[in-house]
């Protein structure tokens, strides 16, 4: 009998995980993205051919897997915490405060994205060398002089301003 664990090293020997799944993975989210785009919208076979040649060059070196192998656990982590945080909210928060705090919420997820990315590029050595301490200083920094741009942009002004910023927030809801 074959156990599990055995299973997954057999579909990892035979590129499963490394080049199959990524490929998938690519295809998929390029032939959507043409789909939704309406671009080719009479001939899905050249969707098909351009989502099979862009998942191919994907997967032409193992950047695209090295790539998701790294991100992965991390960003499942990142999903949890953004999870959990929104239960809290649903069960503590008011309905009239819960605008807000999905506002704070997508905040919460672009610092985890920040994280997860700056992990990544210590991981796969992209910040190698002497400028990798400044270039995440520098990414951070420019992070926060656009939330609080946005933030100030969003929240000044009279009350035209705030209906647009109501108008902002209907984008991100389902209403």
């Amino acid at each position: 009998m074959v156990s599990f664990e055995s299973l997954i090293y057999q579909w990892a020997d035979i590129g499963l995980f490394s080049h199959i799944l990524p490929f998938l993975l690519i295809f998929a989210v390029v032939f959507g993205i043409l789909d939704k785009m309406k671009l080719f919208s009479k001939q899905k076979g050249v969707q098909v051919i351009i989502a099979v040649v862009l998942g191919l060059l994907a997967i032409r070196t193992h950047l695209l897997g090295d790539v998701l192998a790294v991100i992965s656990p991390r960003l499942g982590v990142g999903l949890v915490i953004l999870l959990a945080l929104l239960v809290l909210i649903g069960l503590f928060v008011p309905d009239k405060s819960q605008f807000i705090w999905g506002f704070i919420l997508m905040g919460v997820g672009v610092v985890i994205f920040l994280i997860i990315l700056g992990q990544l590029g210590g991981q796969l050595g992209w910040f190698s060398g002497s400028y990798g301490g400044d270039l995440i200083a520098w990414l951070v920094l420019a992070a926060l002089i656009i939330g609080v741009i946005v933030a100030i942009s969003a929240t000044s002004g009279d009350k035209k301003d705030k209906t647009k910023f109501e108008k902002l927030g209907s984008l991100f809801s389902d209403d």
